[in-house]
């Protein structure tokens, strides 16, 4: 899955909301990467963010606009837009990557008689009627990408897509970037300097994800305090992420961690640019989700960096953890399961941890890397443009 199909002269359009720290924005990335190499031109609408300038040095093309916002007025104006897009810079396919931006490129690709992509990037809540057809959106795609085999289920349980509309394209780990022999011990200490932990002996426990109630932050601080004192008093966690304005969020988890007197074991940081060493600034990593993840890029980057992964067992999480072999899986949304993975991770002692991280990088390796994600990509739209040649 090596090569890339040819896209010369071809020009692509992903709509996304915006550019900020995600899977989603991630994986905007490496597609303009791969279009770009392909020799096309890769086009984005969206409001933008902090990578943008790395969107632009991968030759990327923005077109700033607010496809983020819900309001109808707005999805039809944004519709306007891409309409202007299509037609003035020659766009060959739509590939849409959220369900507000999906309304108005959906109306506008079909309007402007191009093909039109969606990626799958969530099971999306809701179970009233309106919810569903605001969803549906994402299954409207000529074809429509999965990012793993349970999100495909998903689809064809909710929407009734028929299975040959739907590709399976899981997300990918840029294998170059997340080595853990491509990294610097004195990145890995300048990580651990920013947390206040530089020297610090005790087992870090890791927990990198937007801070946002459903990722399990609060879930990971109470499994924490369920261990013995003497057993957390060898360990820190550290909870790393952008609150995107969840400020109340972040308020709660500082004060939860204040009523059961953790400060010197549990520590929340900002946004993280160095992932890669962070993971190995680090010895287990948790990415303990209460809803189930779509792919779950924490544990497939952190197993790309030989370490273990404690997975809540549901969504994407049973695909990218084998149990036992390269990390454990446990109940979703129990602090007491949580709890026991912990202390059965850290009863394997360091060489069996060892062990399970090589583990888990070569599964990475087999099924999830950066390379095979863009291929694939690039592989629906070719087979969408060629049909429509």
């Amino acid at each position: 899955m090596g090569e890339l199909p040819d896209l010369k002269n071809r020009v692509i359009l992903q709509v996304a909301p915006e550019l900020s720290a995600g899977g989603v924005e991630r994986t905007v990335l490496e597609v303009t990467e791969a279009i770009v190499e392909a020799g096309g031109r890769a086009l984005l609408a969206s409001r933008g963010g902090r990578l943008e300038a790395e969107f632009e040095r991968l030759g990327g093309e923005l077109f700033r606009m607010d496809v983020k916002s819900r309001n109808p007025l707005t999805i039809r104006i944004n519709e306007g837009k891409l309409r202007q897009i299509i037609r003035e810079e020659k766009v060959d396919l739509v590939h849409a990557r959220s369900r507000a931006p999906a309304w108005s490129a959906y109306a506008a690709a079909k309007a402007e008689s191009v093909p039109f992509v969606t990626t799958y990037h969530g099971a999306y809540s809701g179970i009233s009627g309106l919810k569903r057809a605001y969803n549906s959106v994402m299954a409207k795609g000529d074809i429509v990408i999965a990012n793993s085999n349970w999100i495909a289920d998903h689809i064809c349980q909710v929407h009734q897509t028929p299975a040959d509309r739907i590709v399976t394209i899981p997300r990918g780990v840029d294998l170059a970037e997340f080595d853990p022999k491509a990294v610097a011990p004195a990145r890995v200490d300048a990580i651990r300097q920013s947390w206040g932990l530089l020297g610090d002996k005790r087992l870090t426990l890791f927990l990198p994800g937007r801070l946002t109630e459903w990722k399990g932050q609060g879930l990971a601080i109470d499994a924490f305090a369920a261990l013995a004192p003497d057993e957390r008093a060898g360990m820190v966690l550290v909870l790393a992420g952008d609150p995107q304005g969840r400020d109340h969020y972040v308020d709660a988890l500082q004060n939860k961690i204040a009523g059961l007197d953790l400060e010197r074991s549990v520590i929340i940081v900002p946004h993280i640019g160095d992932m890669a060493a962070a993971y190995l600034a680090s010895d287990i990593v948790l990415a303990p989700s209460t809803r189930p993840e779509a792919f779950g890029r924490v544990a497939a980057e952190a197993a790309a960096m030989e370490r273990p992964v404690i997975v809540s067992d549901h969504g994407g999480g049973r695909e990218t953890v084998i149990e036992y072999e390269t990390g454990a899986r446990v109940q979703p949304g129990d602090a007491r399961a949580l709890s026991g993975a912990l202390r059965a991770m850290i009863g394997l002692g360091p060489t069996v941890r060892a062990s399970m991280g090589a583990a888990g990088r070569a599964h990475v390796l087999r099924h999830f890397s950066k390379r095979g994600l863009q291929t694939a990509t690039l592989n629906v739209y070719k087979r969408l443009l060629e049909k429509g040649n």
